[in-house]
């Protein structure tokens, strides 16, 4: 990404210019750091045929770099009051689409005009899990997401076993996330209370546990982290029957005694796996 600048946005003035106030309950904390923005950009390596689904651009901040290495970006912003702006910055981009929208209620295959897409955005918190899910479990994944979040949630994202989440899990089955860089708050404004970090997932071409075991490992994995201070006998138990969940452990060769986040995402697929198979029979 060198080389690679704009003049920087102005995000404090285009607030007032536009009669906006950061929406506390969206978690809109607007990235205004070049350097960070431009490596960001440079993470999501984007080739110049790419197609970009930017999730939350904001004020457009980071929209315009994307713009500047992509062939187009689609991005779907949920609060309609900061489009008079947007639309204004964004203005000089031809290969820029508006959409809004809640990214949860939008189909991606249907936003996106090719199965092979990389996706970058900025979530909070609350709803990052679902976001991450319902892009990974898309009929047309994106090849690569690169998300800012929460550096606490960034942690969770690539967590291994003795601190997996069903976060951790959730991201894991679909592809191989890194924690690439730190954000300060000071980079946004408003500042976060906590800083960031970016994510790089690198989505896998099929899910690590096969498809037909699925819905099962998402059931099993909500059970277990349900009751995550439960013993994996008890907490799987309240879901299939205490005897049937010894009965799956075992043949898993999994210890009932041990809990969800100590189990690594091949242990939680060999559960899945044994709960298929004994559904079966």
């Amino acid at each position: 990404m060198t080389g690679l600048s704009l003049p920087p946005l102005n995000i404090p003035a285009l607030l007032r210019q536009y009669n906006l106030r950061p929406h506390k309950g969206l978690g809109q904390n607007f990235l205004q750091d070049e350097s960070a923005l431009q490596k960001i950009v440079s993470l999501a390596d984007l080739q110049p045929e790419d197609s970009v689904l930017e999730i939350g651009p904001g004020l457009g901040s980071l929209t315009r770099y994307l713009a500047l290495v992509s062939r187009s970006v689609t991005a779907v912003e949920l609060d309609e009051g900061l489009f008079p702006a947007l639309t204004a910055v964004l203005a000089p981009y031809s290969n820029v689409r508006l959409v809004h929208g809640d990214i949860l209620e939008l189909n991606p295959a249907k936003l996106m005009e090719t199965s092979d897409y990389v996706v970058v955005a900025n979530i909070p918190y609350y709803i990052t899990s679902a976001v991450i899910r319902h892009l990974l479990e898309s009929e047309s994944k994106p090849r690569r997401v690169v998300l800012t979040v929460q550096q606490e949630v960034a942690e969770r994202i690539c967590a291994g076993p003795g601190e997996m989440s069903l976060l951790a899990l959730s991201v894991q089955v679909y592809g191989r996330p890194t924690i690439e860089k730190t954000i300060p708050a000071a980079a946004f404004h408003p500042a976060p209370k906590v800083d960031s970090a970016v994510v790089k997932i690198e989505i896998h071409p099929q899910p690590v546990i096969p498809s037909t075991h699925l819905d099962n490992f998402f059931r099993l994995a909500k059970a277990g982290f349900g009751q995550k201070r439960k013993t994996l006998r008890n907490s799987l138990g309240a879901l299939v029957g205490r005897e049937h969940a010894e009965t799956i452990l075992a043949a898993a060769g999994i210890d009932p005694m041990r809990r969800a986040e100590t189990l690594s995402l091949e242990e939680w697929g060999k559960i899945s796996e044994q709960c298929s198979v004994n559904s079966n029979q």
